[in-house]
């Protein structure tokens, strides 16, 4: 293969990185909170939910925990103002940043 043709294939694999990075950012930007185009980034479920009560009535709370997906919703949440509904539920993030609040809708 002649050296100019090495080129225009190097070229061509660049520009095509370039175009699939742009259409993940989209479409990322697209998805609802807490998923990814390939699905989603954490599971509430598996976070240890403890319940309470509020001035508002029932909840549930769960705060410090070093799971992958309580971090992943922290950070969700941060990226949201601190509040979002996933699903069935409306979820929080307290002033200290590590207690999340959720409350199922009815």
């Amino acid at each position: 293969m002649p050296h100019g043709d090495v080129e225009f294939y190097v070229k061509l694999r660049d520009a095509a990185a370039l175009i699939l990075d742009a259409c993940n950012d989209k479409l990322e930007g697209m998805a609802p909170p807490g998923t990814s185009p390939t699905g989603p980034s954490y599971d509430v479920n598996k976070i240890a939910w403890q319940k309470a009560q509020g001035t508002k009535g029932p909840y549930e709370k769960t705060e410090g925990n070093n799971t992958p997906d309580y971090q992943a919703l922290v950070k969700d949440l941060q990226a949201h103002k601190g509040k979002m509904n996933i699903g069935g539920a409306f979820y929080w993030l307290f002033e200290n940043q590590t207690t999340i609040g959720r409350k199922l809708k009815q």
